[in-house]
């Protein structure tokens, strides 16, 4: 059983796939010490994993300005993947705001619901995070965003992680 998300809030922020053209600013924000903390550097560093077809990355603006980075996942993608379980078309979500000025301000929970919006409604039934069991900022953010953790934290391949998920309305797993 999972805590089914709330989707009520309106559409504000826009998110349009990330491409080749924005290398540079995702390599601009992953350099920033906020950002660093928590987020693996390389990652997108390059055409062929901006191209990967399990990840959609995504620029997420507010306003016309380009401030957060966003990516959601085939948790089917990886046999390894600590989130194989959850039902058949469930996504994992994981993301970061580069702008620092943007930091703390209720954009994280709040684009972060507009995205699950759009992934409930295009099928998926369980939506899943995995942030870093420290990071108190992103975990109030998912918490936001209707997230509960679900199991222990526990280590990964990709490091140590919180499991979190948040269920479409009529689901029940």
């Amino acid at each position: 059983m999972c805590y089914r998300a709330d989707m009520t809030m309106t559409n504000r922020y826009v998110f349009r796939k990330a491409a080749i053209a924005d290398l540079d600013l995702l390599l601009e924000w992953q350099s920033r010490t906020h950002v660093r903390e928590w987020w693996d550097s390389d990652e997108p560093g390059d055409e062929e994993e901006l191209a990967d077809p399990r990840v959609t990355r995504w620029i997420v603006s507010l306003a016309g300005h380009p401030f957060a980075y966003m990516q959601d996942y085939t948790v089917h993608g990886w046999e390894d993947h600590h989130f194989f379980r959850l039902p058949r078309g469930s996504r994992g979500i994981d993301q970061y705001i580069g702008e620092p000025n943007m930091i703390e301000k209720g954009h994280g929970s709040a684009f972060i619901i507009e995205r699950l919006k759009t992934l409930f409604e295009e099928g998926a039934p369980v939506v899943a995070t995995d942030p870093h069991p420290e990071n108190a900022r992103a975990i109030a953010a998912y918490k936001r965003a209707g997230f509960v953790a679900f199991g222990t934290p526990r280590e990964t391949r990709w490091g140590p992680v919180l499991p979190m998920k948040v269920c479409r309305k009529n689901s029940t797993r």
